[in-house]
């Protein structure tokens, strides 16, 4: 396939990379974009791993994307961009949460976290790496993590004038929400250095 693009969106259960997705999507198709996506939930209510594809061009015949074939992985959680890191094209992006969520095992003392894990991205691939939690907390509250990772997913991949993303945030998401998640979607994208 040409003139396709494909996004990762990857972390843990409750964090959001499935809202996420369907913003990057309903502006895509708005944009005019033949757009798939595919979810896999894991153990997502119990805090297992979660990942979200979303492929668009001008035809796009599945929302799978191959190892070695994404343009870009939205990491949630630190150890997830790892975990997801074969899928990223040697020239990929990856935009990066410094943020650890002990998965079960971890938490049941079974295993410890591992350790380096921006570091190994960093040695391969470009990386943005940014404190989503922290931000967002600074704008009132932590739920918006989601939308601070997907403002510097925007601005890391060029994607500004493909559509007004802010327009489509005030869409999908919750009317409670919207003046907070578009607070969260512009530090977001102003964290990332083009």
């Amino acid at each position: 396939m040409t003139n396709t693009k494909s996004a990762l969106l990857v972390g843990v259960g409750g964090q959001g990379a499935i809202l996420t997705a369907k913003v990057l999507v309903n502006g895509l198709m708005e944009a005019g974009y033949d757009v798939k996506m595919s979810e896999v939930h894991g153990m997502s209510q119990r805090g297992g791993s979660v990942s979200t594809q979303v492929h668009w061009g001008e035809k796009v015949n599945s929302p799978v994307i191959g190892k070695g074939a994404a343009d870009i992985i939205v990491a949630f959680e630190k150890m997830e961009a790892v975990r997801y890191a074969d899928y990223l094209k040697p020239d990929g992006i990856a935009v990066i949460n410094d943020y650890e969520m002990a998965s079960s095992s971890i938490a049941a003392g079974l295993a410890q976290y591992p350790e380096g894990c921006l570091e190994a991205m960093q040695a391969h691939f470009k990386c943005h790496v940014l404190k989503a939690g922290e931000i967002a907390q600074s704008l009132g509250s932590s739920k918006c993590m989601n939308i601070v990772l997907f403002g510097s997913m925007v601005k890391a991949l060029g994607m500004d004038g493909v559509v007004d993303w802010e327009a489509v945030i005030a869409r999908t998401v919750p009317e409670k929400f919207r003046e907070l998640n578009l607070k969260a979607y512009r530090a977001g994208h102003e964290a990332v250095q083009a």
